[in-house]
């Protein structure tokens, strides 16, 4: 290779380009950041600490990433920023030194019925291709592999307008798609229980539908009532089988009812479309309710459960078709790839070799392609968007992780810190928002926010090295080096719950007594069989309380206040008080201010511009009447009230004038998960994943049941945060709850009266139990991964 000559000598003197190696932020301002100000070094790994709620993902994500973003979309034409989000500018003053920032937080993904692992990863995309050239027999496109594309024909004549006149001509096409035409691609049948759905001996005008939504007086039950295909006078045990079919399964129909043009289509075929295209994860509860009440869901007898046409499983590649391949556990998929040799597809296999060897290296080659993408846990979702980043040959690019040990057995966290050095290695800058002691000390730099949550944060307490925050006098620093102690006593079991031949996903054959009146903890490495063997065979029933890790669903209506539903006492005592209607004290009702309809804000839509909120000048962002807040309860107004922190509020209902118990044992939750610092009219969408969690519990803890079952439930809290969580447990099992949790945190493994551990491996190679006994027979035993781990732990 011939190299132009160098002219001239190299100049010592640094390019000025090689200057910008710092991120500055300078007055961030975001929810409850209080001017702060912080210098980032480029192409370092940064970990961001403190409590939960003391402004780190505002800084992260609300600023920082937020900002990147926005700049981005401002690069394409107005026609395709339509298209993206809205982003406003944050509140900040400066912001220099950003890159391109590649966000991998922690919000599950989709959850369409359709939406798999492959699909969500595009691994389903690249197997299709590759089984529409080497599968045998030949079928067809990749598309003739896709379980959501159905297989099509049609033919008939075509007019062409050309210049010299019309012609007609005869056209025939045909599009040959991998989809089962039994069950549409979703892998399953439903199976609708009539009973559930009406009442027969009703008619029409009488309202016989139990279906949420589906009233008398309603849309939905105008529509039946009036679209004329039956009596409506009749009860329904009394139709024809025409008309019952029409009833449950007529096709989109245009129809006129009350003079206006809509479309009837028959109940089941409804709710088909409405209800159960959504995962019903994404349901919400009422819905979910009746979904299990109303339907069963059984696997296609036709495709057995894997979408896929019988076409599409005939062809195959070694004996394996694609429904196989998606069927595996992905460490074996990895295998079998690895073992093709075809020249002619050779760029494809190595692509797909790189994909599905990359969910292996991130700790997730238990899981299936076919596996729907909504059951994936936060952390493992989190995960599985890490993939695609894994081999890009992108640098100088920010990373953004939330918390990406979250969901991992402390075997999986080493795993996990050697991907973030090696994205920091290519010449990237990654910020990591993270509590966990083994993730922070590989950090080249720590900042510290705090000291406290909510108003009682948003400053930056340190920023340096992980030694200095060692040596520094901060509750992060302090509490770094924490190590939980085995106890010298456990509890003895009141009881037992008996687990028998449990093989819901990997479990093999496991029989278990879950001690009861205790506080026991699963544990086990991620994929190990833990939620199976708790959610999945633990029956639901009565007095069993099951606290997960899903999201809360709220607006930013939506508040703590709204959420836990202290809002009604609170609204009966004001209305008590004032002799009123207690609606008058909802902003959502009839208490709201007319202006902003009771959000407090104006928004104006600016099209591809940002979308711009002013507070509302009727109100003041007060969201009520000025009527409204002339009603005085204890000498506050309701506005003042929804003002107040956990803390005060519990102060104010607990003695008094405005003494309310019921109010007040709901505060009272709030202070016990240690949300003491929120205020009660805080919107939903400022509260961090930690918060909503500990929110979520605070709820559920209302509910009478003898067992709690909590996933997770040290996800997103800070080390300090972990002490009160433990007291809260002890608690609940002292006043004679049995506790059951599934965790990976060694202090609350230390902290159980009784372990279970699963293993040994994940996936096919896990679901049996390794151990079962106290915390200090495990560490004694040290026979397991978790054993070895927590005997490290607790120094031993």
């Amino acid at each position: 290779m011939n190299r132009a000559p160098s002219t001239g000598t190299q100049s010592s003197a640094p390019h000025v380009a090689d200057s910008h190696d710092l991120i500055r932020v300078h007055g961030a301002r975001e929810n409850n950041l209080k001017n702060v100000s912080v210098e980032l070094p480029k192409r370092r790994l940064t970990v961001f600490t403190g409590v939960s709620g003391s402004g780190k993902s505002s800084l992260v994500f609300a600023t920082i990433a937020a900002e990147s973003q926005r700049m981005i979309n401002e690069t394409y034409s107005a026609f395709l920023q339509g298209f993206m989000p809205n982003l406003a500018r944050p509140d900040v003053d400066v912001l220099e030194g950003l890159t391109t920032a590649i966000i991998v937080d922690q919000e599950r993904m989709g959850a369409n019925s359709r939406s798999t692992v492959g699909t969500a990863t595009d691994a389903n995309a690249l197997l299709r291709i590759l089984f529409s050239r080497l599968g045998k027999p030949h079928i067809g496109s990749p598309q003739a592999f896709s379980f959501n594309v159905a297989s099509i024909s049609g033919k008939g004549a075509v007019t062409i307008e050309g210049s010299h006149g019309k012609t007609v001509e005869r056209r025939s096409f045909s599009i040959t798609g991998g989809m089962c035409p039994n069950c549409e691609g979703t892998g399953r049948v439903t199976d609708f229980d009539l009973t559930a759905m009406y009442d027969d001996s009703k008619s029409l005008n009488e309202g016989p539908f139990t279906v949420p939504g589906y009233s008398a007086d309603g849309w939905y039950g105008r529509i039946y009532s009036g679209c004329g295909f039956f009596d409506p006078d009749k009860p329904i045990r009394e139709f024809t089988e025409r008309e019952l079919h029409d009833l449950l399964y007529k096709e989109p129909t245009k129809i006129k009812v009350e003079g206006i043009n809509l479309t009837y289509e028959g109940l089941i075929t409804k709710l088909q479309k409405s209800m159960l295209s959504k995962d019903r994860e994404a349901m919400q509860p009422h819905i979910r309710a009746f979904v299990d009440r109303a339907v069963t869901f059984t696997a296609c007898p036709e495709c057995g459960g894997t979408r896929l046409s019988e076409a599409a499983r005939s062809s195959k590649i070694k004996g394996i078709s694609i429904a196989d391949a998606c069927a595996m556990q992905i460490s074996d998929l990895a295998k079998w790839v690895g073992g093709l040799d075809e020249p002619s597809v050779a760029p494809l296999l190595g692509t797909l070799r790189h994909t599905l060897d990359s969910f292996v290296e991130i700790g997730l080659g238990y899981l299936s392609l076919d596996r729907p993408s909504g059951t994936l846990s936060g952390g493992e979702a989190q995960r599985t968007k890490m993939i695609r980043h894994l081999g890009s040959s992108l640098t100088d690019v920010t990373y953004v992780f939330d918390e990406p040990t979250i969901g991992l057995h402390p075997h999986d966290i080493q795993r996990m810190n050697n991907l973030l050095l090696r994205l920091r290695d290519k010449g990237n800058t990654v910020l990591v928002v993270e509590h966990k002691p083994e993730t922070i000390a590989i950090a080249d730099h720590v900042v510290d926010l705090g000291p406290g949550a909510g108003t009682g944060g948003g400053t930056v307490c340190f920023e340096g090295t992980v030694e200095g925050l060692r040596a520094g006098d901060t509750i992060t620093g302090r509490h770094l080096d924490d190590r939980a102690t085995l106890k010298e006593t456990v509890r003895k079991p009141t009881g037992a719950l008996e687990i028998r031949g449990a093989t819901a996903n990997n479990l093999q054959n496991v029989d278990v007594d879950i001690p009861l009146g205790v506080l026991t903890v699963v544990t086990g490495v991620a994929g190990s069989g833990k939620s199976s063997l708790v959610h999945g065979s633990i029956p639901a029933g009565a007095g069993v309380v099951s606290i997960d890790q899903g999201a809360i669903k709220g607006s930013r209506r939506s508040n703590p206040a709204t959420y836990t539903g202290l809002l009604d006492p609170i609204r009966k005592a004001f209305a008590k008080a004032n002799g009123v209607k207690p609606a008058l004290f909802s902003s959502n009702s009839e208490g709201a201010c007319p202006t902003c309809n009771g959000a407090g804000v104006i928004y104006t839509e600016l099209g591809v511009m940002a979308t711009v909120a002013t507070p509302c000048e009727e109100c003041e962002g007060k969201r009520f009447q000025a009527s409204v807040l002339e009603y005085r309860l204890g000498g506050r107004d309701i506005s003042e009230v929804l003002a107040m922190s956990v803390t005060e509020a519990e102060e104010f209902f607990g003695a008094g004038e405005a003494r309310t118990p019921a109010a007040h044992k709901i505060l009272d939750r709030l202070t016990d998960v240690g949300l003491g610092y929120i205020t009660l009219g805080q919107p939903l969408t400022t509260l961090s994943g930690g918060e909503r969690q500990r929110l979520k519990l605070a709820t559920h803890m209302s509910e009478k049941g003898g067992t709690y079952i909590l996933d997770e439930p040290t996800t997103g809290l800070h080390l300090a945060d972990v002490e009160q969580l433990l007291g809260l447990l002890d608690r609940l099992v002292d006043s004679g709850k049995s506790v059951i949790v599934i965790e990976h945190h060694q202090a609350v493994m230390a902290h159980a009266d009784w372990i279970i551990d699963l293993g040994p491996g994940a996936g096919h190679d896990g679901g049996r139990v390794v151990f079962e006994g106290t915390p200090a027979d495990l560490v004694a035993a040290r026979s397991t991964l978790t054993g070895e781990h927590l005997a490290e732990y607790v120094g031993n």
